[in-house]
């Protein structure tokens, strides 16, 4: 089953519990949706793209060490291996080659 806005909104809430990194997860979903209009596939598009913002730094508040390790395994483990590159490529440290395709 495709991952759904609400599961990613759960899961961002069990692993974050701080309003600051909430606001910056909507803030960064909000900038992706708007790029995917411009850059996506269609509505499906903006859907994905604004589930990576949102789930970006999921992991950070628990463990900033590990980031963003535990929720690209987490993506991985829902079969969203697209959405799992997006925020992979967020974090420079991996050098992993940024794709405009969700």
């Amino acid at each position: 089953m495709p991952l759904t806005r609400e599961s990613a909104w759960k899961q961002l809430c069990t692993w974050t519990d701080g309003a600051s990194l909430r606001k910056h997860a909507r803030a960064v979903e909000i900038v992706m949706r708007a790029a995917a209009h411009h850059y996506g596939r269609g509505e499906t598009d903006v859907e994905r793209w604004g589930m990576a913002g949102l789930l970006h730094d999921a992991d950070y508040e628990q463990w900033p060490s590990e980031h963003p390790s535990r929720i690209v395994a987490w993506l991985r483990e829902q079969e969203e291996p697209e959405i799992a590159h997006a925020v992979s490529a967020h974090y420079t440290k991996w050098e992993v080659p940024w794709n405009t395709r969700l």
